[in-house]
């Protein structure tokens, strides 16, 4: 029987024959599956996945000493804009380390920033082309922010100093207008930031005829994970809601495709803010102009009215005295009429007028013997007996 070894003993075979065989740093890609910071050192879980799938086809750990880690990480964050997190895609140079007691693991040197960078990138493509596709996209930049847009709906986490930077600029601003603002507390860093913003979103669809507008905001303290902003499923909540969404999420790097979808994308929470102000001040100004407009119109038109008011009554005197005039003349040439056909002025001028019963006799055949008739002459009455001849 062949001598046995101890598993240390064992353990030492193949830490030599790892020491020998791999004594070179490779450049790895790999898929974060897992990271845990332990006094100051990175573990992380690498996995590659199946090309058509999600099935891993390799796992590995790997870890980053402490003095390593303090100078990757914030070039790291500094280039991508993020944490390194669970998902995220990443190039990174490793050795081989077995250890007899803790097994083997990948020890980690480098990190390129640039290929996480590129992955994110393409990421962001694809989900951009799906929104494309679907029709989405451009949703947004469709609607309206109505002109009186005071009733804020906010987005953003409850203790955020972003939060209370928007609120003091609204509150504070030079024009003296009023904003109502609501929150709608969400988590705006880690894995559970498309659940959570989806959530508020759908909160305030609920009640949505009390708001104008939706204001997506977080800020303040150091570069934070923005993987959750680049989710598909966030995009399209974002790019349906009817209502008009803006952005300040804080970062000024990279565009995330939630700012993409979205009716605006400020930098900050306060560039949201005077926004806003903004844009009640120009509507305030339209407002002032119309009214101008309106006034001058008004006076324009009175005194229009009132020259032609001032015209009417100086032709209205001109016509009346033109009217009296010739109803005046019109009374004159009646009277000459009326004297003229005077009987006295007929019986002044040798003419007489016979009478039967105080009527005038025109014709001698309503006459009859007996009959009395009076004959008026210009001086005196003459009474007289009618005595017909026979003929």
């Amino acid at each position: 029987m062949e001598k046995s070894l101890t598993l240390y003993q064992l353990n030492l075979l193949v830490r030599d024959a790892i020491e020998m065989s791999l004594d070179e740093e490779y450049w790895v890609e790999a898929e974060l599956s897992e990271m845990r910071e332990v006094r100051g050192h990175c573990y992380m879980e690498l996995v590659q996945k199946d090309a058509f799938g999600s099935t891993p086809v390799a796992r590995a750990s790997a870890k980053c000493w402490k003095t390593t880690w303090e100078r990757l990480r914030p070039r790291f964050e500094r280039t991508t804009n993020q944490p390194l997190h669970a998902g995220m895609k990443v190039l990174l140079r490793v050795s081989a380390n077995f250890h007899e007691a803790f097994g083997f693991s990948w020890i980690v040197s480098d990190i390129d920033p640039t290929y996480t960078i590129g992955d994110m990138a393409r990421k962001r493509m694809e989900i951009v082309a799906k929104l494309k596709e679907a029709g989405v996209f451009d949703l947004q930049k469709e609607l309206s922010l109505p002109l009186f847009a005071q009733c804020i709906a906010v987005i953003s986490s409850e203790n955020a100093a972003g939060y209370e930077d928007f609120c003091n600029q609204l509150n504070d601003n030079d024009f003296g207008f009023s904003f109502q603002v609501k929150l709608f507390a969400a988590t705006m860093q880690g894995e559970t930031v498309e659940k959570s913003i989806i959530a508020a979103l759908d909160s305030i669809n609920a009640d949505l005829e009390n708001f104008d507008c939706v204001v997506i905001i977080r800020g303040g303290g150091a570069t934070a994970d923005l993987s959750g902003f680049d989710t598909l499923a966030l995009a399209e909540n974002v790019a349906n809601f009817p209502l008009p969404v803006i952005t300040g999420i804080g970062h000024e790097r990279d565009e995330s495709v939630l700012d993409m979808v979205s009716f605006l994308r400020v930098k900050t929470p306060t560039a949201a803010a005077a926004f806003l102000i903004d844009h009640l001040a120009a509507t305030a100004q339209r407002v002032e102009q119309c009214y101008q407009r309106i006034a001058a119109h008004i006076s324009e038109r009175l005194a229009t009215h009132s020259y032609r008011l001032s015209m009417l009554s100086g032709n209205l005197v001109s016509t009346v005295e033109k009217a009296f005039l010739r109803e005046r003349h019109r009374l004159e040439m009646l009277r000459h009429r009326a004297e003229s056909l005077d009987p006295n002025l007929l019986l002044q001028r040798g003419y007489s007028i016979t009478l039967k019963n105080g009527k005038a006799v025109r014709n001698a055949g309503e006459l009859k013997s007996g009959d009395i008739i009076e004959t008026r002459l210009a001086a005196g009455i003459v009474q007289s007996e009618v005595v017909k001849s026979k003929s």
